[in-house]
């Protein structure tokens, strides 16, 4: 049986250290209307790693020559995504096995909108990434039901078979969205990561963690990703979805991902991920 977390239950753990917001007060604000234009579904992602220490250095660099997202007030954003995969893991095992083409199913929650959609997330061999999603009402999410929009979803933009698939983890996030003031680059910063069983009520919490991505619609300047470099911060990124389910799962391959294992340790300072 699926168990469904509350927000609330995670609320305490999904909230910035108070200099980051004081930070982000900083900003000028976007709403999610005005960052329709910056949509970039089909795009060019780049990942990056850092210790959250480095977080404030980031965002003071930042304030300039982006924008934070806003919401309701609220300029760090909780989310929560459920991940669909077949009994055996196909999906996450073509990604552990560095096949280029592959594809994620899921479901996201913007907790603090109630908006939810289901997306299904499709990288190619030119390292471009495109989304396609449509929305689902909460009642959906929170009891993980794939009805018949969904299942058409699925069967026309993927090989799966949506009756094969089913719910294989749940992650919960805290996410800041910057947007560059010329609009053609969006930013984020996933803090708080946090991943459980969808039949368990236990939580793995990766601490000390910023996972950073670029995602432009070309190769355009980026400011952010000229300070990452100052910082000796070269591209490296672990899919939340694949890092979620080395945590939480026993009985799967992860050899290919044991350096990115110890990065993130050494990175943190913390020896809290197997490897």
């Amino acid at each position: 049986m699926n168990t469904f977390i509350s927000i609330s239950s995670l609320e305490k753990s999904l909230e910035p250290e108070k200099n980051i917001s004081e930070i982000l007060s900083k900003f000028d604000p976007i709403s999610l209307e005005e960052m329709d234009k910056v949509k970039l579904m089909n795009r060019i992602d780049t990942k990056f790693m850092v210790p959250l220490d480095k977080l404030e250095y980031l965002l003071q660099k930042a304030t300039e020559n982006y924008r934070v997202v806003e919401i309701s007030g609220h300029r760090t954003l909780p989310y929560s995504s459920i991940y669909f995969d077949t009994e055996d893991y196909h999906m996450y095992t073509i990604h552990h096995n560095g096949k280029l083409n592959r594809q994620k199913i899921r479901m996201r929650s913007y907790l603090s909108s109630g908006v939810s959609f289901l997306e299904i997330k499709t990288k190619n061999n030119k390292r471009r990434t495109k989304k396609k999603r449509i929305q689902i009402d909460s009642r959906k999410f929170e009891h993980i039901l794939l009805e018949e929009a969904e299942k058409d979803l699925i069967t026309s933009k993927t090989p799966f078979n949506p009756d094969e698939l089913s719910p294989s983890l749940q992650n919960f996030f805290s996410r800041i969205t910057l947007v560059d003031k010329k609009e053609t680059e969006r930013v984020t910063l996933d803090i708080n990561l946090q991943y459980r069983l969808v039949n368990s009520s236990e939580c793995v919490h990766v601490k000390n963690l910023v996972i950073v991505e670029l995602k432009q619609d070309g190769n355009n300047t980026s400011y952010f990703k000229e300070w990452l470099l100052d910082l000796s911060v070269l591209p490296k990124g672990m899919s939340k979805y694949c890092l979620g389910m080395v945590l939480t799962h026993d009985n799967i391959k992860t050899n290919r991902f044991k350096q990115k294992l110890r990065y993130i340790n050494k990175l943190t300072g913390i020896e809290q991920l197997s490897v």
